[in-house]
């Protein structure tokens, strides 16, 4: 007999839930439900009818919605966020009901009116990594919706959901309205944001090249005191997209926004560059190069210096040779740098491998290359973290750092990456920040020198140093893809003072900001038990066994060389929430 026909159809999946329900409803049960009744009589299920969907089901905090067309789906959801936060905007901040939303585009099983697969799993797990107002988006949705919606888009990369086989690419959207993105206001310095270049090579494979003119622009701007420059890692959150330049400056909190584009095709170079004023919309400058690409270091140079005589003509004579550095003479080293970067970031063994087989080639074109050897650090001292902490790791670390050190005096990235790996890995936080120090001389605005020297105070138990340096590295690159990091030390600064509200809520947004890196589960779970909230501390627990199945305290604590009343605190409170110690 014939197996019976299972009834599948292609779908567009909303999942939704409320933020903070349960802390909601302990706070005032009744007033929440009342509240939440009357957020989908007045707002939720007119909207989800309005755009032709189809609530499956309902939970005490949640809902599954179908949708025929993805487009419908991530319209119905951006007008949701936004008439909340219309809603919430005179609502106290521990009484406002905001929600999460995921939406996957899939295949799905009809049962009985229920819907089951992956379709639906996904669209479940990728809600969990939403902030509260805002959306998050698959591959497949984002990829119907591209180009037919106006959307404030974030990659977030590619991300390993709880029982789904393969890893999922997941962008953030965060609605016209919502207060995801609050309005930062202007520092006391000119200050510049430099947004990623378009490639007009026709080439994706020129997207490093394009990728890496941007950050030595930005690396020579951030070399000028009197200047406050936003780190690459917050300005390529807007890559891909089309921005208003006036939204830019809003977010990012910066007076002047540099835009450009970069053809470059056989042996020239094709840049435009064009200096605009945020707050007004008004061009400030305007520039086209074309140069053989064999003098690309000095064109680099030339636009670098014609954007700071734009912002401030008086001080151009006197800083102009402080932007200048130097740079590797090989071009090829150079390429492979470029290429390795991306690789570097992710501090993810498998991808850091990968980098280093790029490097050592780097190197071995021109051994005295310093950005190169204070990459090749931070991938060692990744393995050796989180692959087995083999000596050899560590060693190679340490040998590379010190290379660093040596060839980079002018490198404010080189000095910091070769600080980071020895505070971290030989253990010598006098001689890391020494090369902290020395990096923000060259680089005043380095957002990843705050960031990874934060690290090396929060682990060396200086609470106080600690909190005052990731903020300040949050504040220069706020929308940083290792915000996760600056937010780990925040929250170790602060449960080492016995701050453990503080503690839990920085823990929380390093989960938010990679949910991956097992590391900001211990942070959250540990803040969680000293607040003996021990149910919560336990699920944090048990993620990071997910990530991370040999965890355990005393070796961990170990390899990042933790001071004892640090490591003591934490280990006690990981010992309630059920890691081995």
């Amino acid at each position: 007999m014939a197996d019976a026909r299972v009834d599948r159809r292609l779908a567009a999946i909303l999942a939704v839930d409320v933020a903070g329900y349960s802390r909601l409803m302990g706070a005032d049960e009744e007033g929440t439900l009342a509240a939440l009744k009357a957020c989908r009589r007045e707002l939720i299920d007119p909207k989800i009818a309005e755009h032709q969907g189809r609530i499956v089901k309902t939970t005490g905090d949640g809902a599954l919605v179908e949708f025929a067309s993805a487009v419908d789906a991530v319209r119905c959801a951006t007008e949701i966020q936004r008439a909340m936060a219309e809603r919430n905007a005179d609502t106290p901040d521990d009484g406002r009901i905001a929600f999460r939303i995921g939406i996957n585009v899939g295949d799905i099983i009809i049962d009985d009116g229920d819907i089951y697969g992956d379709g639906v799993n996904i669209a479940a797990r990728i809600e969990t990594l939403a902030e509260p107002g805002a959306i998050c988006l698959s591959e497949n949705a984002y990829q119907q919706v591209k180009g037919k919606l106006a959307l404030d888009v974030a990659d977030q990369g590619e991300q390993q959901l709880k029982n789904i086989s393969q890893s999922v690419r997941v962008y953030a959207v965060r609605p016209d309205g919502a207060s995801t993105r609050p309005a930062l206001s202007l520092p006391d310095r000119p200050s510049i944001a430099v947004l990623p270049f378009q490639n007009m090579s026709g080439d994706p494979e020129q997207d490093y090249f394009c990728d890496g003119m941007v950050d030595d622009i930005i690396t020579g701007l951030s070399r000028i005191k009197w200047l406050f420059v936003i780190a690459r890692n917050s300005t390529f959150t807007y890559k891909g997209r089309a921005v208003d330049v006036k939204q830019v400056g809003r977010e990012l909190g910066v007076r002047y926004v540099l835009e450009g584009s970069v053809r470059k095709a056989a042996d020239r170079v094709r840049i435009t560059g064009q200096l605009i004023d945020a707050a007004t919309g008004a061009h400030v400058w305007a520039e086209r190069y074309d140069r053989k690409s064999d003098d690309i270091f000095a064109l680099q140079d030339e636009l670098t210096l014609s954007v700071v005589g734009a912002i401030e003509p008086s001080l151009r004579l006197a800083e102009a040779e402080r932007v200048k550095r130097k740079r590797s003479g090989n071009l090829d080293a150079y390429d492979l740098v470029l290429q390795a970067q991306p690789d570097v970031y992710t501090r993810m063994p498998e991808y850091t491998a990968k980098a280093l087989k790029l490097l050592e080639k780097a190197l071995a074109l021109d051994p005295t290359y310093a950005l190169a050897h204070g990459y090749a650090a931070m991938c060692h001292h990744t393995l050796f973290l989180r692959s087995g902490l083999r000596e050899e790791n560590l060693a190679a670390s340490i040998v590379h750092a010190q290379a660093a050190i040596m060839h980079g005096q002018d490198d404010a990235h080189a000095l910091t990456f070769a600080g980071f790996s020895i505070g971290m890995d030989r253990y010598d936080r006098p001689a890391a920040f020494a090369a902290f120090d020395a990096a923000l001389a060259l680089s005043p605005s380095s957002a990843i020198t705050y960031i990874l020297g934060s690290t090396v105070l929060a682990w060396g138990g200086e609470a106080e140093r600690a909190i005052e340096w990731s903020e300040r590295g949050l504040r220069l690159s706020p929308f940083d893809p290792w915000r996760a990091t600056a937010y780990i030390s925040l929250a170790l600064g602060h449960f080492r003072r016995g701050r453990y509200v503080e503690a839990e809520a920085a823990g929380r947004k390093a989960v938010q900001a990679d949910p991956g890196f097992s590391i900001t589960h211990v942070v959250l779970a540990a803040s969680l038990a000293k607040l003996r909230r021990i149910e919560e501390a336990k699920a944090a627990a048990a993620r990071v066994l997910e990530l991370q199945p040999n965890f355990c305290c005393s070796r961990h604590w170990t390899g990042l060389d933790c001071e004892l009343t640090l490591a003591a605190s934490l280990t006690e409170a990981l010992s309630a929430a059920g890691l081995p110690e």
